[in-house]
């Protein structure tokens, strides 16, 4: 059974993001329920949505309509429910890649 939690996998995307040259603050919005845990912001404007999870875990019905509201807009939007995945999700914004 893997023993990491949401938050392990949190700190991880940030020093990767960090490492990277771009920034992960947490995403807080008073009034807007449901939005991604961070916002990922690199160079030459590029940003996106970063939902973290604990392995296996889904995001809830309300964050899956916001995600799809943030794509619909013609942002990135991850759900990163695995470490392994972060290195990926990196690239994929520098490179202005689409989301999985």
């Amino acid at each position: 059974m893997n023993s990491l939690r949401e938050r392990d996998i949190e700190k991880k995307l940030v020093e990767a993001v960090r490492k990277s040259g771009g920034l992960a603050p947490k995403f807080v919005s008073p009034g807007l329920d449901g939005v991604p845990d961070r916002i990922i912001l690199f160079p030459k404007g590029r940003v996106a949505f970063a939902e973290v999870k604990a392995p296996g875990k889904k995001p809830r019905p309300l964050q899956a309509r916001r995600i799809k509201q943030l794509q619909s807009l013609g942002f990135q939007v991850y759900v990163i429910d695995e470490p392994e995945q972060i290195e990926g999700v990196i690239k994929n914004i520098q490179t202005g890649g689409d989301a999985e």
